[in-house]
C-alpha cells in the first residue's frame, strides 16, 4: 500500500474503533489479535526458556522467540493485506475493521473513566477495584490521590503505547506495520521483565520496544500539547516545560514523554515512588503541580485525551490530502 492509502486506512480503522470498539461479544467467542499474540508468545516461553540454560543461552533463545513471533505476525498480516486488497476498493473496509482492532482509542477511555465513575460513586474501595484492571501496582497501597494519579498516568502511557504508536505504525506500513508493533508491545508486556524468569529471555523484546515506541512516544507528547493549548482548563506552556525538564527522568525511556506532558498540561505531578506487588520502584517525578489529584482531575485527563485523538484524526486527514496532490 502507497503512503496515502496507508494513512487513508489509518483514517478509517480510526473511525471505526472510536465508534465500536471491539465487542465483547466477539471477544467472548473468539478472543482478540492481542490474546492470540499472547497465547503464541506463551508458548515461546514455555518451549524455549529453560530455567537450567545458561545467561548466554536463554537471551539467545529469546531472540529467536521474537524472530518467530515477528514471522508469524507479519506472515499473516500480509495474507490478510493481499486478501483484502483484491477485492478492490471495497477491500478498504475489511482491512480496517481488522485494522481497528489494534487500537484502543473507546476501550482505554471507557477503563480510565470507570476509575473515575468508581471513586466518585462507591469511594475509595471502588476506585482502587477500577484502577486495578488496568495498572500492575498494588491497588491496597493507593489513596484517593494515589488512585487517581495511576488511572491519569494510565491513560498518557497507554494512549502513546495503545492509541498513537500502533496509528503510527499502521500509517506508516499498513496492517502489516501495526501488527507488527502490537506483537513487540506484548512481547514486551509479557516477558519483557526483569525477573529471574524474564531477565534473559525478554531482553530483545525490551530493547525493541524501547525502539519502536520512540517515535510515537513523542508525537505523542506533542499531541497532548496542541490539545492542551485548545483546552481552557489546560496549560499548553506547563506541558511543554514539563516535557523538556522531566521526561527524560522517567525510568522508561518512553513514558515520560506523554506522562510530563499530561502532568504539565493538568498542573500534577505524576509518576514518582511506586508499588509494585510488595516492590518499591524509585521513578522520578513528571511535573512540579499537586500531587493530591481526584477524580475531577481524571475527568479533566479524559477530555484532553479526547482532545489529542482529534488531533491524531486531524494529523492523518491533512497527511491524505497533502499527499493526494503530490
Amino acid at each position: 500500500m502507497s503512503p496515502p492509502d496507508t494513512l487513508l486506512l489509518l483514517l478509517a480503522a480510526l473511525a471505526i474503533e472510536a465508534a465500536l470498539g471491539y465487542p465483547k461479544g466477539l471477544y467472548a467467542r473468539i478472543g482478540h489479535p492481542v490474546t492470540w499474540l499472547g497465547a503464541l508468545i506463551a508458548a515461546l516461553d514455555d518451549s524455549l526458556n529453560r530455567e537450567t540454560a545458561s545467561y548466554a543461552a536463554r537471551k539467545a533463545a529469546g531472540l529467536a522467540a521474537l524472530v518467530i513471533l515477528l514471522c508469524a505476525t507479519i506472515a499473516f498480516a500480509s495474507t490478510v493485506t493481499r486478501l483484502c486488497l483484491a477485492l478492490g476498493p471495497l477491500g478498504l473496509l475489511p482491512l480496517a475493521l481488522l485494522a481497528s482492532t489494534l487500537l484502543a482509542q473507546r476501550s482505554l477511555y471507557e477503563h480510565v473513566a470507570d476509575v473515575a465513575e468508581g471513586l466518585e460513586q462507591g469511594g475509595l474501595s471502588k476506585g482502587r477495584k477500577a484502577v486495578a484492571m488496568i495498572v500492575g501496582r498494588n491497588p491496597e497501597s493507593l489513596d484517593e490521590a494515589g488512585v487517581s494519579r495511576a488511572a491519569i498516568e494510565s491513560l498518557a502511557e497507554n494512549f502513546s503505547d495503545g492509541v498513537v504508536a500502533p496509528a503510527f505504525w499502521l500509517g506508516l506500513a499498513g496492517l502489516p506495520g501495526c501488527a507488527l508493533y502490537k506483537a513487540i508491545n506484548t512481547a514486551d508486556s509479557m516477558i519483557g521483565h526483569k525477573t529471574p524468569r524474564h531477565l534473559a529471555f525478554g531482553w530483545a523484546a525490551a530493547r525493541l520496544d524501547d525502539l519502536v515506541n520512540l517515535p510515537a512516544s513523542r508525537l505523542t507528547a506533542l499531541l497532548l500539547i496542541a490539545a492542551a493549548a485548545l483546552d481552557r482548563e489546560a496549560d499548553a506552556a506547563g506541558a511543554w516545560k514539563a516535557v523538556r525538564r522531566d521526561a527524560h527522568r522517567h525510568r522508561s525511556p518512553n513514558a515520560g514523554w506523554p506522562e510530563a506532558a499530561m502532568a504539565g498540561a493538568l498542573g500534577l505531578r505524576l509518576a514518582g515512588p511506586r508499588i509494585y506487588g510488595e516492590t518499591r520502584v524509585e521513578d522520578g517525578w513528571m511535573g512540579d503541580g499537586r500531587a493530591e489529584a481526584t477524580a475531577a482531575d481524571i475527568r479533566r485527563a479524559l477530555r484532553l485525551y479526547r482532545g489529542a485523538c482529534l488531533m491524531l484524526w486531524a494529523l492523518a486527514a491533512a497527511g491524505v490530502a497533502l499527499l493526494a496532490t503530490v
